[in-house]
């Protein structure tokens, strides 16, 4: 159980290969023997490696691919001479290799620096985790041969190191004289491009996978080999950790922590100090850093800010399901209370789904705040716009109405006028009102001379004015 500092680094191992002895690798199942006739297909692309001498009666070959041998090995024709077991002679073809996925966790296990795999223990990966993160270190067993689908929705996969053929390349340079030569175009394919860059983590509180782009492909491909489906859950409201593809049950804790966190050194007092304890015997552990989306009303995102997710699982079932586990967060959670500070944790925050009613309520707590906020932006936004046609139906507030143009206006502006009437048109800067119709008739026709004729009273001016 203990994790020395140096167990930082992470080492993960490619599973399959594309060997010519690997009986998996024929749809067969078995490798070809002397009267078999071996058939690749021509237009796949393929890297095989042949680790010992074998004798074919015939051999297709691919357009484009290559043979590595090892020392020793090689192919004759065979001579036809009894081969015990092999008097089949049948066409035996090699499978497809192009469908492994880089972002398949079924297709990588956790090993030790020199290749040995490492024993399942207390301490498990979220799903996005058990696919190389950008700091991890990769490793493609020696004297094997594979083909890798690097498909991404990150244009590079950043990686601290890449060993294949028995050796480490641990510099970009020496990766990128590797990826110049003739067997990588063989070995890798896909629209990802990975690029190693020989530096670890440089934060002591940690840093994230980097995986998340990709946390779809992880989640696709996983539930694909389990039948596409998350398992059914024992507790009602499971919880949802941030990297893992299916709810589970157990407890959540989310610790912020400041500038004096160190990740490798709270993850070891973990793991002596409670995980190893008798009574948490059947619970499992997974520690690292995450980034979480901030969102607003619980819809909108904003943006996301790092934070310690501790998930605690265990083997209990029915009612007991994550009861035990759930004791060892509210221990953490306790020790955090006393030691948050010196540890550089500022504050926690914890959730439980277990198989009692009370937890599943427990459990349902950030559900339920989503949904809270979302009524409360829906409610607001509804008093506002009742707010707004209460005012307008009081007449204290208006609300600007768009004319729309009509067909018929442009007729009607350019319709001629009626022609001027005889009373002539009303005078702007003058507002007294004419005399009466009776003496405004006789003082016109005084005034007015025979020969000029006069259409309206003008107040500036004398009527003796007019004749001059």
């Amino acid at each position: 159980l203990l994790l020395p500092a140096a167990a930082a680094a992470v080492y993960k191992q490619w599973i399959p290969n594309t060997n010519f002895e690997t009986a998996s690798n024929w749809e067969k199942g078995r490798v070809p023997c002397a009267s078999d006739v071996v058939r690749f297909e021509k237009n796949k692309v393929i890297s095989v490696f042949v680790g010992s001498p074998h004798a074919l009666t015939d051999m297709y070959l691919p357009l484009n691919g290559e043979f590595v041998l090892a020392s020793g090995a090689g192919f004759a024709a065979f001579d036809g001479s009894w081969d015990p077991g092999c008097d089949s002679g049948a066409t035996v073809r090699f499978a497809d290799a192009e469908h492994h996925a880089w972002f398949d966790p079924t297709l990588w296990q956790a090993v030790s620096p020199d290749g040995e795999l490492e024993p399942s223990g207390r301490i498990f990966s979220l799903d996005e985790e058990r696919v190389p993160c950008r700091y991890d270190d990769v490793i493609f067993q020696p004297e094997t041969s594979f083909r890798v689908n690097v498909d991404s929705s990150q244009r590079v996969i950043h990686l601290r190191s890449i060993s294949l053929m028995g050796q480490e390349l641990s510099s970009p340079e020496a990766w990128a004289g590797y990826l110049r030569g003739p067997s990588a175009p063989l070995q890798f394919h896909g629209n990802g491009t990975l690029r190693v860059t020989g530096t670890g983590c440089p934060d002591k509180s940690g840093c994230a996978c980097g995986n998340a782009p990709d946390g779809h492909r992880i989640c696709a491909a996983l539930l694909g080999a389990s039948g596409r489906q998350c398992p059914a859950p024992v507790c009602q409201s499971p919880l949802q950790p941030l990297g893992h593809c299916c709810g589970v049950c157990g407890a959540t804790i989310n610790l912020d922590f400041t500038p004096d966190f160190d990740l490798q050194k709270y993850r070891d007092r973990l793991v002596q100090g409670l995980l190893s304890q008798p009574k948490y015997a059947s619970v499992r552990m997974a520690i690292s850093k995450v980034h979480k989306a901030q969102t607003f009303l619980g819809v909108i995102p904003r943006s996301s800010t790092p934070l310690i997710q501790i998930v605690l699982i265990d083997d209990g079932a029915g009612a007991q399901t994550g009861s035990t586990a759930e004791q060892l967060a509210a221990d953490i959670m306790e020790d955090v209370a006393q030691h948050g500070e010196t540890l550089g944790i500022s504050s926690g925050k914890m959730e439980a789904a277990t198989g009692s009613a009370f937890s599943r309520q427990a459990g349902s707590h950030a559900l339920n705040r989503i949904i809270a906020g979302t009524v409360s932006g829906l409610l607001f936004s509804l008093l506002l716009l009742g707010g707004i046609l209460f005012l307008y139906r009081k007449g204290k507030l208006r609300l600007p109405t768009p004319r729309l143009p009509r067909p018929w206006d442009g007729a009607e502006e350019t319709a001629s006028p009626d022609p001027a009437s005889d009373k002539g048109f009303d005078n702007p800067m003058f507002g007294v009102e004419p005399p009466s119709t009776d003496c405004g008739e006789e003082t016109l026709q005084e005034m007015a001379p025979k020969d000029h004729q006069v259409f309206y009273l003008n107040p500036l001016y004398d009527a003796s004015e007019t004749e001059t």
